[in-house]
Formats: C-alpha cells, sequence, structure tokens
C-alpha cells in the first residue's frame, strides 16, 4: 500500500471527516462514509465492528500502517484516532489512491 499519510492529512483539513468509533460507525450506518482508515494497532472487537458494519454498507476499510496515536498526529490531533472515516475528501486524492489498489 502507498504511504497514505498526505492524502489523509489533507482530508483532514480540507474535507469532512469524523474520528472515532461512534461517529465512524454513525457516518457508515447514514451511508456518508466513502472509506474507514483505522489504526493497525486496535481493539479487536472495536475493529471487528466497524469492519462488519463497512462490509454490510459496502465501504472499504484501509489499515493505517501506525497506531492510534500516529493516526492522531497524521490527523493534526493532540490525540489517538484510532478510526476516521472520510465523508468528503476535500482536495486530498485518498479515493484516488486508494482504488488504485
Amino acid at each position: 500500500m502507498a504511504d497514505i499519510t498526505n492524502d489523509i492529512r489533507l482530508a483532514v483539513e480540507s474535507g469532512n471527516t469524523a474520528l472515532g468509533i461512534r461517529s465512524v460507525a454513525k457516518t457508515i450506518r447514514s451511508s456518508k462514509s466513502k472509506l474507514v482508515v483505522m489504526a493497525s494497532v486496535n481493539n479487536k472487537d472495536n475493529k471487528l465492528d466497524i469492519e462488519h458494519i463497512a462490509s454490510l454498507a459496502g465501504v472499504k476499510v484501509v489499515k493505517f500502517e501506525g497506531n492510534a496515536v500516529e493516526l492522531g498526529a497524521v490527523c493534526g490531533k493532540p490525540f489517538p484516532v484510532a478510526f476516521l472515516s472520510v465523508i468528503e475528501p476535500g482536495n486530498s486524492k485518498i479515493l484516488e489512491s486508494i482504488n488504485k489498489e
């Protein structure tokens, strides 16, 4: 997988995203989410829940190669981010770069 950190940062800064398991699950259920990014080190139950909800909704889930603290830093947040939902990518090309793979 290509390094998507810049695309994630751009999506958070210029697009519309949701952070956290509750917000991500809500965007998936309401058919707003176009892509879900999850930290590689994660609670197994939460990971399975999000993967299941996303598969039912037809939303692609991408694993970020860092932990939640690193994903939070990429998002420009001073706290851990385990799950990120891309609603609108803004200036980011994250949807195109993920679909190429």
